[in-house]
């Protein structure tokens, strides 16, 4: 299991370049610690928030197959995910914000495999196991908010981002890799906090990606649903973190209506947060998220897109009133009153219709880049698209024609027509030239020595997006990471502390009922004096037993626990009241 990756009809439709993020989960990594951690977690959490969280949360553990007890196999998942029209994939920890909302797009939810150490049990920085598997799972079982969190990644993924969003992911990334780390550095950790904070005062204006990502926050991570008086817990991170469940609630943490204000209120990862917003139901979440698409360059399209893609240095796609698409990095724009006029990119590019490649305008033909006018020509009403065979032919746009085009705001198309190309409603959508000269006034845009001229034919600008139109026009298995999750080589001290943990597991698992506890304990008190959760997952087993004895001893250790470790005190009461309030869980 643990080299290989197991399919499923849902997985088989990913595109590759988002395969290249999963990885196996190899389950017989997790030790028995982690499986304790999972366990307390789930129970403290599972009993809490019967009461507090969303009716869909306590439903959809059961539909999706999540076990109190033991940490979630992923291939088991997806059996009955499935069932559900979804399917899980691990990764590590972070990845880029439109690959994590493309997966959302095609019913995949990306969880983070690795689990939080036991010394960050309440809360972690970093995505794991408990986050993702207990956290957003249960909720995707509503259909509702199933295809809104679709619905979210089919449009977050097309959201543009700034040159420094990718400079903060990985800076966020690190921060939250090494505060999760083993024997972190202090100085270090201080020194990384210090980058994400000098980085978020430097971003400038926010871009389409920083905004949609605050909706995501405040609504999939740290949403609540219901009243402001009586909100009920639907967010994932919210639900996997047993200090701030129970601290979202009360009023200390500032309940405000959701609504599209929430795309400007920042966060920070590190800490609670002081404010949540509450959504009245989850069909509310899609008419903020329509709302905000709206404002993006995907539906708006124009001037602004194109200098978002510009501003992103990243690959993105405009696509023209005919319904052509040009992908590749876009480096240059030429305006006029407030109009594109010229639009350049450089590198590779690809023209496409309807995200499907045009035969023989791949990379391999655009390699040095590509650009083309926009708009209409000077004196004359009817724009090239909206022209007949008949009207082109008037205006001697016709093959084997020598012609020169003058755009208003002052491009020139000079050259001998070739031949074009025509979208499926009739409409001409590209002009190829040869022998041709492409200017703005003094500036010679295009030289007849650099080959055929492929001029792009629309009037506008209708939309503007992040990545590229066809999948399969671009390499795209480049991403690099450059922070991998730490895993430390354990200690002989750990290795035996896990023993331990194993014995008790499988105790209660009736793999082996000869095991000695009061053994366990005292080799537990003698050689790891600081750990607490063994503790509590022996006086379980004490106590439903009716060892008066063994728990005497336990609750002893207890407290000497919480005298030496004040900071644990409250997970040792919590864990004891569980199980003296013989909760069924």
């Amino acid at each position: 299991m643990s080299g290989k990756i197991e399919s499923n009809e849902i997985l088989n439709r990913l595109p590759k370049h988002l395969k290249q993020f999963i990885k196996p989960q190899k389950y017989e990594d997790y030790s028995a610690i982690d499986q304790a951690v999972w366990r307390y977690v789930m129970r403290k959490n599972v009993n809490f928030l019967k009461t507090v969280a969303h009716k869909s949360y306590i439903e959809g553990l059961q539909q999706t197959g999540i076990s109190i007890d033991s940490i979630p196999n992923m291939y088991g998942m997806n059996r009955i995910l499935k069932d559900i029209g979804w399917a899980a994939v691990a990764v590590d920890g972070f990845i880029p914000p439109n690959s994590f909302m493309e997966f959302q797009a095609y019913n995949v939810l990306v969880i983070a495999s690795d689990i939080r150490q036991l010394e960050h049990i309440e809360y972690t920085p970093a995505p794991d196991i408990i986050h993702e598997g207990a956290g957003h799972a249960p909720i995707i079982a509503n259909p509702e908010y199933a295809e809104y969190l679709r619905r979210f990644g089919d449009i977050g993924c097309k959201a543009i981002s700034s040159a420094k969003d990718y400079e903060l992911y990985e800076a966020v990334r690190h921060l939250s890799i090494i505060k999760e780390a083993p024997n972190s550095d202090e100085n270090n950790i201080a020194s990384a906090e210090k980058k994400v904070e000098e980085l978020q005062k430097n971003m400038g204006e926010p871009s389409e990606m920083a905004l949609i990502r605050n909706l995501h926050w405040w609504t999939v991570e740290y949403g609540l649903i219901g009243t402001l008086e009586n909100p009920k817990i639907y967010g994932a991170g919210l639900l996997s973190s047993i200090g701030e469940s129970a601290w979202c609630i009360t009023d200390a943490v500032e309940k405000l209506p959701y609504n599209i204000s929430a795309t400007f209120k920042d966060f920070d990862i590190t800490k609670p947060q002081p404010q949540l917003y509450v959504t009245p139901d989850f069909a509310y979440l899609s008419l903020v998220l329509e709302e905000f698409a709206n404002t993006m360059a995907l539906r708006k399209g124009g001037l602004n897109g194109i200098n978002k893609l510009i501003n992103s240095k990243a690959l993105g796609t405009i696509e023209l009133s005919t319904g052509l698409q040009i992908s590749g990095v876009f480096s240059h724009v030429i305006e006029n009153n407030g109009n594109p006029i010229y639009i350049q990119t450089t590198g590779e590019t690809a023209l496409s219709y309807r995200e499907k490649e045009l035969v023989g305008h791949g990379v391999k033909n655009h390699k040095d880049g590509f650009g083309s006018p926009l708009g209409k020509l000077k004196g004359i009403n009817l724009a090239i698209e909206d022209m007949s065979p008949r009207d082109l032919s008037a205006y001697n746009i016709y093959e084997e024609k020598t012609i020169t085009l003058d755009f208003e705001g002052g491009i020139k198309v000079s050259g001998e027509i070739i031949t074009g190309k025509r979208n499926l409603q009739g409409k001409i959508i590209l002009i190829s030239f040869k022998n041709c000269i492409v200017t703005h006034g003094d500036t010679v845009l295009f030289q007849p020595e650099w080959g055929i001229y492929d001029m792009a034919v629309g009037k506008d600008i209708v939309s503007a997006f992040s990545g590229p139109a066809d999948l399969n026009s671009f390499d795209l298995i480049t991403h690099k990471i450059v922070s991998q999750t730490i895993h430390v080589k354990k200690s002989k001290n750990r290795l035996e502390l896990e023993g331990l943990y194993k014995q008790i597991r499988d105790y209660r698992a009736g793999k082996n009922k000869t095991i000695s506890r009061t053994k366990v304990l005292e080799q537990l008190i003698e050689r790891h004096p600081n750990d607490w959760l063994l503790s509590i997952e022996l006086y379980e087993l004490a106590f439903k037993e009716h060892e008066k004895n063994l728990c005497e001893s336990i609750l002893k250790h207890l407290e000497t626990l919480k005298q030496n470790r004040p900071e644990v005190g409250k997970l040792i009461d919590d864990g004891l009241d569980i199980i003296n309030a013989k909760v069924k869980v």
